[in-house]
């Protein structure tokens, strides 16, 4: 009786995580790094990019088609992201995920470009966000 309770229990929790699997789609990260010291712009560079996440999009927010993360890159656990990155600065960067894994990633630079342009810098933002959005549809 207990190995046929165990067996049920099993195949009860296989097809639970084989149907997570299946409805978790592909979706792409925003990550917005910083370390621990930081000037005016590294606090520009954060706002302007949550601020034009959350205006363009809110619905892809919503369903976790997009994720917003803010990282601290002077973290232990959080160093990792120097190396795979490949960062030198503060960013955002961009990343795709598809089949719970990265498939694509790109470092917005020109953030540092627009900084005395918020409307330059939310449409830099909306364009290279809807790229890595679409690429999966």
């Amino acid at each position: 009786m207990k190995i046929k309770i165990l067996i049920v229990a099993l195949v009860f929790l296989y097809s639970g995580f084989s149907m997570a699997e299946e409805t978790s789609g592909p979706k792409v990260i925003a990550y917005y790094f910083h370390g621990d010291f930081r000037c005016s712009n590294c606090y520009k560079i954060e706002t302007y990019s949550k601020e034009a996440i959350d205006k363009y999009f809110a619905k892809e927010l919503a369903s976790g088609e997009l994720e917003y993360k803010i990282i601290n890159i002077d973290k232990k656990d959080d160093e990792h992201f120097v190396k795979d990155y490949k960062l030198y600065t503060k960013s955002l960067v961009l990343s795709r995920i598809t089949g719970g894994k990265e498939v694509e990633y790109k470092n917005l630079e020109k953030v540092w470009n627009y900084l005395d342009n918020k409307e330059a810098f939310y449409n830099y933002v909306k364009e290279e966000t809807s790229k890595f959005l679409e690429a999966d549809k």
